[in-house]
This record gives C-alpha cells, sequence and structure tokens, in this order.
C-alpha cells in the first residue's frame, strides 16, 4: 500500500447472473494521496465486474508497469489486466502484449474521454484483446456516495446491468462497452 494512504475495507458480496460467479470478498483499498474517491470505486466497480478468487488490486498509481486490478494464472502469467482512467496509448500497447486480456475502465466526461479515444484509435485497431468499457460521469460520482472507511456493499449483475447496494444507499450502473474483445 502507498504511503500516507488512506485504507478502507469492504466487505462485498457480488451475485454475477451473467458469469454465474456467487461470492464474498473482504477487501482492503487504500486511496492513495492523489487518487480521488472516484477512482477508488472504479476500481472497486472493475473488481465486481470481473470477480475471481485471482483477480487482484496492485499497488496501481505507485506501479508503472502494474496496473489497477489483475488476476495471474498459477504460473505467473497475466489472464486479465483492469486499467482505470484515460491511459497513453504506450501503456495500451504494453498492457495488449503483456496479458491475454485488457479492460479499460473510463468514467468522466465527453469532453474528456472522446479526445483520449481518439488519440489511442490506432492502438485500438491493433488489438484484439482490448476492451474499453465507459462508465457514465453520473453513474461514476454516485458511487462516492457509497464509500464509508468499513463498507458493506451487495452487487448484482443482470444483463449488464449492476446494481450496487451498502449502507448509504443504491446505485444502478450501466456501462457502455466502446470496444470489445468478447470477455
Amino acid at each position: 500500500m502507498a504511503q500516507n494512504a488512506t485504507v478502507f475495507k469492504a466487505q462485498l458480496n457480488i451475485a454475477n447472473m451473467d458469469r454465474h460467479y456467487y461470492a464474498d470478498h473482504a477487501l482492503t483499498l487504500a486511496l492513495h494521496p492523489s487518487e480521488t474517491e472516484e477512482r477508488m470505486m472504479i476500481r472497486l466497480l472493475g473488481f465486481i465486474m470481473h470477480a475471481s478468487e485471482r483477480l487482484d488490486f496492485t499497488r496501481g498509481l505507485c506501479a508503472d508497469d502494474e496496473p489497477d486490478l489483475w488476476q495471474k494464472s498459477y504460473s505467473d502469467e497475466i489472464e486479465l489486466w483492469i486499467d482505470v482512467g484515460l491511459p497513453s496509448d504506450k501503456r495500451v500497447r504494453k498492457a495488449c502484449n503483456r496479458a491475454q486480456q485488457v479492460v479499460i475502465i473510463t468514467y468522466g466526461t465527453d469532453q474528456a474521454i472522446n479526445p483520449w479515444l481518439t488519440s489511442i484509435q490506432s492502438e485500438i485497431s491493433r488489438q484484439n484483446n482490448l476492451t474499453i468499457v465507459r462508465i457514465p460521469v453520473e453513474q461514476s460520482r454516485a458511487l462516492t456516495r457509497l464509500i464509508t472507511r468499513n463498507m458493506q456493499l451487495q452487487s448484482n449483475i443482470q444483463d449488464g446491468q449492476i446494481w450496487i447496494t451498502g449502507d448509504e444507499g443504491n446505485v444502478d450502473i450501466t456501462p457502455e462497452w466502446i470496444v470489445s474483445a468478447g470477455l
């Protein structure tokens, strides 16, 4: 964990009807001093969307050569690389060369996302293992309402729709699949 990070705990119950994955996870999230609460919750959403017993948070912002989350095989190969935000085309290329599947979860306004998509368009066209998901800005911001230092969250996923409920309320997420590698 990053030095001076704020630590959050999340007891997470996931019922993913689309993937037939049902499990409880006790997670520790470190909010890096340069990270927003919205970004931290998008990382948590990335976990919810792709949860497995081997999906782990990495050092994230503290390590240039690691994604925000990854799933490694038992032989230490990167099966799934998940980045949050708007990574450079160089980082996208690096991720696609190192991992079997790459997922980028974007959030924010169209004024930020659209120029980024244009800037990495040539990289997108070359990669067959890349998925880009956009979380609408009002939904990503709504996730921050669920934050407490010790979160108790239930998530349900069905037909691509994500419902997250906690002590502070609930949020409905409808991810927009910009590029899909068939995950």
